[in-house]
C-alpha cells in the first residue's frame, strides 16, 4: 500500500489540501483520472501549472525530462516539411499546437515554415510555460497567440508532441478474476490506493485469469472526438478543412492490452529518473501513460475524420527528409538526431498518427505505414 505524508512546501501543501477536499467531496474515494487531473493541472499548483522547470537535457538543469525538440532542432525542421504539405492540401495558413512545452517545437516550425504560416496558436493550460514560450518565440510574436481552450471551429494543421500521454487515465485492475477501478483515498494524513469493483472493462478481453493492471483512455479519445467536431465546424464555415499529427509513445490495442503487459504503462518522471508511484511528491513530477493508438484512431474515425496514417517516429521522420541535412552536420548534432530514429531510443516506441477532414496520403507515411495494425 503506497502512501505519502504531507509536504512542507507551501505550494505542494496547497495541492494536497485541494486533493484531500476533492476526495472528501467525492465521498471519500477519487478515481485515478480525477486525481491525475489535479496532480498535473490544478491551477498554479499542479505539475504543468506550477513554475518548476520541466524540460531540459539533464537533471543538473533542474529539469525532469527531454522531449524530441529539446534533443534536436532537426525534429521540428523535419516535421515542418509535413506541416507545409498539410497546409497546402488543406488550403490553410494556420498551425495549432497543443501542449507546446518549452516552445522549442514551435520555434523550429515557425523558423522553417516562414510565410506559409500566418498564425500559430498555442493551446496550453500552463501560465508559467506560456511565459517561457513567449520568451522563446519573441521573434515570431506577431504570429503567435495563446488560448486555453479550443474555439468552436478551427481550420488548419494541428500538431501535438507528447500531449496524449499526459491526459488523465482511469486505472483498471483485475484481482482474482474480478475487475476493479483503482482510485485514491486520504487516510491518516496520507494518500493511499483503494480499489473498487466496477463494470468498466478494457476495450478488449485480456486472456487469462492472472492479476492485471491497465489504463483506459477516455479523455484522450474525447479530445480527438472534440478536435473532429471543431474541424468539421471550421470546414462548414470556411470551406477549408484540417489535419492533425499527434506524436507520442504507445502501442496499438493488441500490444497495449497484451496478457503479458500486466503492470500497465503508468510512469512518473522526475529529474530524468522514472518511477511508478504517482502518490509520492505529487505536483513535483510528471505522470504519464502510454497511448492506446487504436482507441484514439477509432475515436477520430467515429467522429468523422479520416485516419491518414500511423507509423513509427523513425519511419515518419525519415520519410519527411530527416537524413539529407545530417550529412554535413557536426557530429554532436548527428548523434542527437540519431536518437530520434534509433530503435532502442525513440525511433520505435514513439509513433505518429494523423487524421484529416479529407482523404490524402501525407509524406510521413509513404513508407512503413502501419494503419493496418491498429
Amino acid at each position: 500500500m503506497n502512501s505519502h505524508q504531507l509536504s512542507n512546501d507551501p505550494g505542494q501543501q496547497a495541492l494536497y489540501t485541494l486533493i484531500q477536499r476533492s476526495i472528501d467531496k467525492a465521498g471519500g474515494w477519487l478515481g485515478f483520472d480525477r486525481f491525475m487531473a489535479l496532480a498535473l493541472y490544478a491551477p498554479g499548483m499542479g505539475y504543468y501549472a506550477n513554475s518548476l522547470r520541466k524540460f531540459g537535457l539533464s537533471p543538473e538543469s533542474g529539469s525532469d525530462f527531454a522531449t524530441a525538440p529539446e534533443m534536436s532542432k532537426h525534429f521540428g525542421r523535419t516535421l515542418a516539411h509535413q506541416v507545409a504539405e498539410a497546409l497546402q492540401v488543406t488550403g490553410t495558413d494556420e498551425v495549432w499546437e497543443f501542449g507546446a512545452g518549452s516552445g522549442a517545437l514551435a520555434l523550429q516550425l515557425l523558423d522553417s515554415l516562414g510565410d506559409s504560416v500566418k498564425r500559430y496558436t498555442i493551446v496550453d493550460l500552463s501560465g508559467s510555460l506560456r511565459e517561457r514560450q513567449q520568451e522563446t518565440l519573441k521573434a515570431h510574436a506577431h504570429k503567435v497567440q495563446w488560448v486555453d481552450a479550443l474555439p468552436e471551429q478551427l481550420s488548419g494543421v494541428v500538431v501535438g508532441n507528447e500531449v496524449l500521454d499526459a491526459m488523465p487515465v482511469q486505472l483498471l485492475v483485475r484481482k482474482s478474476g474480478v475487475w476493479h477501478e483503482r482510485g485514491v483515498v486520504w487516510n491518516a494524513d496520507a494518500l493511499q490506493w483503494e480499489d473498487r469493483v466496477t463494470d468498466l472493462r478494457p476495450p478488449v478481453e485480456i486472456a487469462g485469469e492472472h492479476d492485471y493492471l491497465t489504463e483506459i483512455h477516455s479523455q484522450a479519445e474525447a479530445f480527438v472526438a472534440t478536435l473532429a467536431d471543431r474541424f468539421k465546424a471550421g470546414e462548414a464555415a470556411t470551406g477549408k478543412g484540417g489535419a492533425a499529427f499527434l506524436i507520442d509513445y504507445g502501442f496499438p490495442e493488441n500490444e497495449y492490452f497484451h496478457p503479458q503487459r500486466s503492470m500497465g504503462t503508468l510512469m512518473c518522471h522526475q529529474l530524468h529518473k522514472s518511477d511508478t508511484d504517482p502518490l509520492v511528491d505529487v505536483g513535483r513530477k510528471d505522470i504519464t501513460a502510454h497511448v492506446n493508438f487504436t482507441g484514439v484512431a477509432l475515436a477520430a474515425q467515429d467522429a468523422g475524420l479520416n485516419v491518414l496514417g500511423y507509423t513509427s517516429q523513425a519511419h515518419f521522420l525519415i520519410n519527411c527528409g530527416l537524413l539529407p541535412p545530417l550529412v554535413d552536420a557536426p557530429m554532436d548534432e548527428k548523434s542527437m538526431a540519431q536518437k530520434l530514429i534509433t530503435e532502442h531510443e525513440m525511433g520505435e516506441l514513439f509513433k505518429v498518427v494523423a487524421f484529416g477532414t479529407t482523404e490524402w496520403e501525407p509524406m510521413g507515411f509513404a513508407q512503413g505505414d502501419r494503419t493496418y495494425a491498429l
